[in-house]
């Protein structure tokens, strides 16, 4: 009896450890790359009037899809204007992105109203770029965009996340490019292909020689209209199986 006792304890005890092995990769996935408390991951702020006008804007409800990032993101409200009307106007969609954001500003907008009461299917996140070296360390950056996911994944248990890699920057391959395309990368660990989808389109705004055109980014840095144009196109296969049912209103 004793020695069923036995089996019986140690079979429950091993159930538990499989268990728990189980549970810890999504566990780990969040996990602090450096293990410290830096710039990338202690919330600040900084646009106050329009993240007023966020806050704004999601209390009238009717949020489908969001947009987070900086003035790439920004950006869809002027050169990418157009492009945006033909594949988020029916969708609900609203642009969070505001220009010179880094990770810690966006994780002081989620905190703080941003994405309050609402409960979108689809949020699209590109941040990071403006933490480039030597501001913040690859590893930096990635446990920003970690943080970041976390929270969405907290506030909005419901919604698709889509991680989108910080995109290219500089004319030509340079060492901060990389640091960021290795940020990008050690994050999309986060992405569970269930919550979380992780998507690399970088190489779509290159040329073969892996520079970047000036009819892409003007400045090599923020999207012209056909910049704008080419994001829309390389998300919209995986957007479209992530908000359902909602079409894009693009004419052909």
């Amino acid at each position: 009896m004793k020695r069923l006792r036995f089996g019986l304890s140690v079979g429950f005890l091993v159930v538990l450890v499989i268990l728990s092995g189980c549970a810890s990769p999504q566990k780990k996935a969040f996990e602090s790359v450096t293990g410290k408390t830096h710039s990338a991951v202690t919330q600040e702020n900084r646009d106050k009037e329009r993240h007023r006008a966020f806050n704004e804007r999601v209390k009238q409800g009717t949020v489908d899809l969001i947009f987070i990032g900086d003035s790439i993101t920004q950006g869809w409200e002027k050169n990418g204007k157009e492009v945006w009307s033909q594949y988020y106007g029916n969708r609900n969609a609203v642009n969070l992105g505001i220009g010179g954001d880094r990770t810690q500003h966006v994780l002081w907008r989620l905190a703080n109203g941003n994405i309050d009461n609402i409960s979108p299917k689809v949020a699209v996140l590109m941040i990071g770029t403006n933490n480039q070296p030597p501001r913040n360390t690859a590893e930096e950056i990635t446990d920003g965009i970690i943080s970041i996911c976390k929270v969405l994944r907290e506030k909005l248990p419901n919604t698709k996340i889509l991680l989108l890699a910080i995109f290219p920057r500089g004319q030509q391959p340079n060492e901060g490019r990389e640091e960021l395309a290795r940020a990008s990368k050690m994050a999309s660990v986060v992405a569970d292909n269930k919550s979380i989808y992780y998507l690399d389109i970088g190489d779509k705004f290159l040329e073969p020689d892996g520079t970047i055109s000036k009819e892409i980014m003007p400045d090599f840095l923020h999207l012209s209209p056909k910049g704008y144009q080419i994001w829309a196109e390389a998300i919209e296969p995986e957007l479209a199986k992530l908000m359902g049912a909602l079409e894009p209103n693009i004419s052909r």
